[in-house]
């Protein structure tokens, strides 16, 4: 169950940072689309909107910086976002998702 619930909280966490970057893409485009259009056609305050986090999505980046922390290491000389947050994922559904459900496998063997 803990690796069923560990592998859920890795493929949210991917998936809310994949649409932040898209919409945060999107709105970048905008402004580059407006600040390129002739004068007096762009709109005031596109990129001024805050950006707030539900409880759960706080909660869930919390718990996958805790699940990732001994991995930080392996993309701490990485600059990119993308490369960072892919890694960190596959680290933890292989270590966490395989290896729990494996080592559960064992135990039930032995037992």
């Amino acid at each position: 169950m803990a690796s069923i619930a560990i592998c859920a909280i890795a493929v949210l966490y991917f998936a809310a940072f994949a649409l932040d970057q898209t919409s945060s893409a999107s709105t970048h485009q905008q402004a580059a689309v407006n600040a390129a259009g002739p004068p007096g056609t762009t709109s005031e305050g596109a990129g001024t909107q805050a950006k707030h986090e539900s409880g759960l999505h706080e909660a869930i980046d919390e718990v996958f910086a805790k699940l990732v922390s001994p991995f930080s290491g392996v993309t701490s000389s990485n600059s990119s976002a993308w490369t960072i947050h892919i890694v960190d994922t596959l680290l933890v559904l292989i270590v966490y998702g395989f290896g729990l459900a494996f080592l559960a496998r064992l135990l039930k063997l032995g037992l």
